[in-house]
């Protein structure tokens, strides 16, 4: 979306009055939403999974009520948890996300980093994003990613930056390939193609149905994943948008997604091939644009379910 188109779509809508203000600030930025949906990908005769994705968390201490959300989300008793990054949203953020995410220690999880697990929220200019995605300006604050992989990696968690992994959930074998933030150009594909090949040589359970995860959906790690034999494909990092216009939708993607794919489920094809996409919307926002609008945080339930014959 060009910065015209976008400010064409902005000049539809009314200068934002107090209300609207105040209504994207403390009311719908939360009102946390689960999101439901079915993938068909898996063989014949299958269990269905039940997979719970979180993704861009912005984790802050005192958001208590975004934690205890998020534990109640334990009621669904998911099969698998994908972590699709930006977890972090303040430096004195991790026992946060260890408080919320505690509840889903044992179940098998992958994840992922994204930026902003790797560099503290800083104000941006809002107009910014009409100009194309958002970059790093200044200096920057570094968070302690380790620490938070590791609180990950005591649930049991495989670790996708640029790595590959095997589950067996339900009795199918899901293979995962995954990329470092695509944002800051930190996916290597190579390297989590290399781990692939390693997982699936000489196992005896031969090739699992694979699935591509990875923080920012940018158009060439999704080709990739579809190229690699992806049967789906998880990412978060667009916020839905965060702020849309009823009627027309996300007015930015921050990345190079289309806007239609901004967030939910959709099919991505590349080279005559195809897999299931899920993009999250995200349960939150920086500290420093702390406002949703016409697109509620949310988490995803999405249940995988035996292919059609």
């Amino acid at each position: 979306m060009t910065a015209r188109s976008a400010a064409t779509a902005l000049g539809v809508v009314p200068p934002a009055g107090a209300g609207a203000i105040a209504y994207g600030t403390f009311v719908e930025r939360k009102l946390y939403t689960l999101r439901r949906g079915t993938m068909p990908i898996l063989p014949a005769g299958a269990a269905p999974i039940r997979v719970l994705h979180l993704s861009d968390l912005h984790m802050a201490p005192w958001q208590r009520d975004k934690q205890r959300w998020i534990r109640g989300l334990a009621r669904l008793e998911p099969d698998l948890v994908i972590d699709t990054g930006d977890n972090l949203g303040h430096r004195d953020a991790i026992p946060a996300v260890r408080e919320a995410l505690e509840v889903f220690r044992g179940v098998p999880g992958v994840f992922v980093h994204g930026s902003n697990d790797y560099f503290g929220p800083s104000f941006k200019n809002p107009l910014r994003y009409f100009t194309g995605p958002s970059k790093l300006h200044g200096s920057v604050e570094l968070l302690d990613t380790a620490a938070l992989t590791a609180v990950f990696e005591s649930f049991g968690w495989l670790d996708l930056d640029n790595r590959a992994g095997r589950l067996t959930v339900n009795g199918t074998v899901l293979d995962f390939a995954g990329v470092d933030d695509p944002h800051r150009h930190y996916d290597q594909l190579d390297l989590a193609t290399r781990a692939l090949d390693e997982v699936r040589r000489g196992s005896a359970e031969g090739e699992g149905v694979l699935v591509g995860v990875a923080h920012a959906p940018y158009q060439p790690v999704l080709d990739a994943f579809v190229d690699l034999g992806s049967s789906a494909i998880f990412a978060g990092h667009t916020h839905g948008g965060q702020v849309c216009v009823p009627g027309f939708g996300a007015l930015v993607t921050n990345c190079d997604i289309p806007r239609r794919q901004v967030k939910g489920l959709s099919s991505w094809a590349h080279a005559g091939r195809s897999a299931n996409l899920n993009v999250s919307a995200g349960l939150g926002t920086s500290i420093y644009a702390p406002f949703r609008f016409a697109c509620r945080p949310e988490a995803s339930l999405i249940t995988l379910t035996a292919a059609p014959a």
